[in-house]
């Protein structure tokens, strides 16, 4: 009896041993996984980010970790041009409440406990905005631990801390450090310190600024004379803002090649129009980008969330008439002389079929449709041939350039059958009269052998004085919004297939061309 309640308590021991044994070994893991994961954040910029904000640093957020694997890439010398040597230089270009301020934030954080004799000098359009960068980054050294096992700075970089006598928001020093950090607005006037990494964040406070060329000029100068000396030798440049207009910082150093070869460009869009993606739906939803899109003026809208200068300096069309509502006498009739439409076919395979219908009123015309798409022409003949219908157009003109005729003439088909079989559903008597959708229409083609840019450049004129467009139209057509208030006078332009089409619709104006034919 007695041996087997010996025997009883050995095992009872031995159990209790055991849980004691794997909570140890338990513990002990955690430890090492703790430890793996504080020596991956020296290591890693964006597992840094990520441990010390999480809720922020998600994965369905892959462009963060683009943004810090360049900013790492930037700092290690890794980022290099094609002949590989290292860029010294980044522009950032991205929209707003994308993380790009935060990121910068911890960069610096970062790269203060990765070398604590690191010079940062941060600077912005006003003080405000760089004093908070600078407090932000403070803070983040500064940071106290709520719970045990929660990882802050002080655990991923213990030798770098805060110098208690020299801890201000504005300018401070991490400890045995005589200077580390300095926020102050570019017009400040940054003296007495150097930097090892500098930063330019939003030089250009908004539009105002942007469309004012001496405020410009006098930034340029500015950053030139003052920021720019305080630069040490082998420093890092950090330059982010939003792209106002092309005589802002980044817009200048784009036109100086020699300069340009230096700096490495990260530049995103909040939205991709020709993909259909977002950059990140998490941090902005389509629905909060069609808001924007509503609420903004195009021109700022287009500046912050597509990286588009808002200038109208060499573009074609600096100005354009806007409408709320079609011309109707005072008993609210339509005033119409015709409605015309002008479609441009689609020459190759990266081109769009822009086809555009108006109402032409006494030598003027107002824009009530625009269809622009690269879709195949299984898709855009029979949905050309239905909005010339639904626009009641009296008569359409096609560039018959590179099977231009053929899409006319399918075109000119689909609208024939669909009137023949709506006649004949009249005569059988299941279809009434007043009932039928599809009307006659002309149609057109010809060969075009004037000059693209010659005639856009001869129209724009006319394009500006006597076309209206739709107030909401950045809206209505975003694509064809794009590709007209972004076509300049001298340079590269992406497309011309929509100012081709709007040239086209002046032209069918000034020139008085008649109708030809009609369907049917």
């Amino acid at each position: 009896m007695q041996e087997s309640l010996q025997t009883k308590t050995q095992l009872q021991d031995a159990g209790l041993q055991n849980q004691i044994n794997r909570r140890t070994q338990l513990i002990e893991l955690i430890k090492i996984r703790r430890e793996i994961l504080i020596r991956r954040c020296r290591e890693n910029f964006h597992t840094f980010c990520r441990t010390l904000s999480p809720d922020f640093y998600l994965p369905d957020r892959p462009h963060l970790k683009t943004l810090c694997d360049t900013l790492q890439s930037l700092y290690e010398g890794r980022l290099v041009d094609d002949r590989n040597n290292s860029y010294k230089k980044l522009m950032l270009n991205l929209p707003p409440r994308t993380g790009k301020t935060r990121s910068l934030v911890l960069f610096c954080a970062w790269a203060l406990g990765k070398n604590p004799a690191e010079r940062i000098i941060a600077t912005s359009y006003g003080d405000e905005p760089a004093n908070d960068f600078s407090r932000y980054t403070r803070n983040i050294i500064r940071t106290v631990k709520n719970s045990p096992d929660e990882i802050v700075y002080n655990d991923i970089f213990p030798a770098s801390y805060i110098s208690k006598d020299n801890a201000s928001f504005e300018k401070w020093a991490l400890h045995k450090q005589y200077f580390s950090y300095m926020g102050a607005g570019i017009w400040a006037g940054i003296t007495g310190k150097g930097a090892s990494i500098l930063i330019e964040d939003d030089l250009v406070k908004d539009m105002v600024e942007a469309l004012n060329e001496k405020r410009l000029d006098d930034l340029w100068k500015q950053r030139g004379g003052t920021l720019l000396s305080r630069k040490e030798e082998g420093a890092i440049e950090i330059m982010t803002m939003t792209r106002w207009a092309n005589g802002d910082p980044c817009g200048r150093i784009k036109q100086d090649k020699e300069e340009l070869k230096q700096w490495y460009i990260l530049s995103m869009e909040a939205y991709n129009e020709t993909t259909d993606k977002l950059l990140c739906p998490s941090l902005l939803s389509m629905e909060s980008y069609l808001e924007r899109r509503r609420n903004l003026p195009p021109e700022i809208f287009r500046a912050n969330y597509h990286q588009e200068p808002l200038d109208i300096k060499g573009k074609m069309y600096k100005t354009l008439k806007t409408y709320s509502d079609v011309p109707k006498d005072n008993a609210g009739k339509l005033l119409c002389d015709r409605i015309i439409n002008y479609t441009d076919t689609a020459d190759e395979g990266n081109d769009f079929l822009v086809s555009i219908s108006a109402i032409e009123y006494r030598g003027e015309a107002w824009l009530i449709d625009v269809y622009m798409t690269k879709e195949g022409m299984e898709i855009t003949e029979p949905e050309t041939a239905k909005r010339l219908v639904e626009n009641s157009v009296h008569y359409a003109k096609m560039e018959s350039n590179n099977g231009g005729r053929s899409f006319a003439r399918a075109v000119e088909r689909i609208i024939y059958e669909n009137m023949k079989s709506e006649q004949e559903k009249i005569k059988a008597g299941e279809l009434k009269e007043e009932d039928r959708q599809w009307n006659k229409t002309a149609i057109s083609w010809f060969h075009q052998t004037e000059n693209k840019q010659a005639r856009i450049y001869s129209n724009s004129s006319y394009v500006m004085q006597h076309i209206y467009f739709p107030f909401n139209w950045a809206d209505k057509w975003p694509l064809f919004y794009q590709a007209i208030s972004t076509y300049v006078k001298e340079g590269k332009n992406q497309h011309d297939d929509a100012p081709d089409a709007l040239t086209g619709i002046s032209e069918m104006i000034s020139r008085g061309q008649p109708s030809i034919r009609l369907i049917g």
